[in-house]
């Protein structure tokens, strides 16, 4: 069979419309397509593939693990399965965890339990939940509903109910709309979707006091943000806040899907023996993989480089803007930042990240005014010489369209 792009246009739903690139090989932090034509890889499958394509420790946990036990259900537990989890709890604030497939069902599951936890602790009014215009939960009804941004939830019916935004880093407005009936605020640490936007001190600091004093429950959606992605091993290490319940994935499993709920063992029995669930969360495949993706990462090499790449990345993209100002501001921590277009080239961060392919290299966007990078944690750094030099003669043509 030959397969090309057009075959995407018969046989699969139109909800995404990728490039003409089809990649078919990766190593590191590069990859060729069908006509062996190498393109360095800035955009990490969406903060995905943390540690690259095909590292030789992810290689290995999967090959080895695939010769013992793919996939048992959760009637039994596993191996690779409780190695995790107490590999997850001993880094982290957290006691227990629930393993699921992917972040928009770890947030579903963290929405599910915050209720769960008020009905059971509290009475069947406390059901507000209150999150971020601009951010970002998954697809789910529930998550998608969550997520303050319209063009993703409209259009669907009847929305799930008692959910209500406000501006990010805007405390005073949460304190209106938060009282004694809000069972859970679910907050980005750094928003990601919605435009690589970072939270003040005093925000975070503040939103943490006001679940304190309202009994409510702070959510931390680290989906993007976690496994090493800003240079601490979860974000809220180094926001001097901790939440009550967390939610990790992308990263977690380095390319394989997995994701997980982590939250403390008082909060946790609120989801006793049949209240939520999962076929394929946890199963020994997912979790061999994301156990060695886990231990690569949290290491003080990895996380000490992230933050020592995000200076070269800065460094390269303030003299490129210095050449041909294009950007306002770079924003975002680590290897997630966003260089945003200025006014001379609004709305065309689509096309800005078209050249970039044409220039042998994978970007992201974050809306229509935003290119995002959200390379390896260890990309090497002449990959991040070279790939800032196809970016800049991707401007360097965009600039002249």
């Amino acid at each position: 069979m030959q397969v090309t792009r057009e075959l995407f246009n018969e046989v699969m739903v139109p909800n995404y419309a990728p490039s003409n690139i089809i990649p078919v090989r990766g190593a590191g932090s590069r990859v060729w397509d069908q006509s062996n034509n190498e393109l360095i890889d800035f955009a990490g499958g969406i903060a995905v593939n943390c540690l690259g394509h095909c590292h030789p420790a992810l290689v290995k946990a999967l090959t080895d693990q695939a010769q013992k036990l793919w996939h048992l259900s959760n009637v039994m537990t596993n191996e690779p399965a409780l190695r995790l989890a107490k590999k997850l709890t001993d880094a982290t604030f957290a006691d227990q965890v629930y393993f699921a497939n992917s972040g928009a069902e770890s947030n579903e599951a963290a929405l599910k339990l915050a209720r769960r936890w008020a009905l059971d602790n509290h009475s069947e009014s406390k059901n507000q939940i209150i999150a971020f215009k601009q951010g970002f939960h998954g697809r789910t009804f529930f998550t998608v509903t969550v997520g303050g941004q319209a063009a993703y939830s409209d259009g669907f019916g009847p929305k799930p109910g008692a959910i209500e935004h406000v501006d990010y880093n805007d405390l005073a407005a949460l304190s209106t709309i938060m009282s004694d009936n809000t069972c859970a605020v679910m907050i980005e640490p750094l928003q990601g979707e919605g435009g690589l936007v970072s939270p003040t001190n005093d925000f975070m600091k503040g939103v943490r006091q006001l679940c304190n004093q309202h009994n409510a429950l702070l959510i931390f959606d680290e989906v993007q943000t976690g496994v090493g992605r800003l240079g601490s091993l979860y974000a809220y290490m180094d926001l001097d806040v901790t939440p009550d319940i967390m939610t990790t994935a992308k990263a977690l499993g380095g390319g394989f899907p997995i994701g997980a709920m982590l939250t403390t063992k008082d909060i946790a029995k609120s989801l006793k023996a049949g209240t939520h669930g999962s076929t394929y969360g946890g199963n020994p495949l997912g979790c061999a993989v994301a156990e060695a993706a886990f231990d690569t990462v949290n290491t003080p090499e990895v996380l000490d480089g992230v933050k020592a790449k995000e200076k070269l990345f800065r460094a390269g993209l303030d003299a490129i803007n210095l050449k041909y100002d294009v950007f306002s501001e770079v924003r975002g921590k680590g290897l997630l930042l966003g260089a945003v277009l200025n006014s001379k080239y609004q709305g065309r961060a689509r096309d800005l990240m078209v050249a970039c392919a044409n220039e042998g290299l994978m970007a992201l966007i974050a809306g229509a005014n935003i290119v995002r990078f959200a390379p390896s944690l260890i990309i090497p750094d002449e990959d991040i010489a070279e790939g800032l030099a196809r970016f800049e003669k991707a401007v360097a043509g965009f600039v002249n369209l």
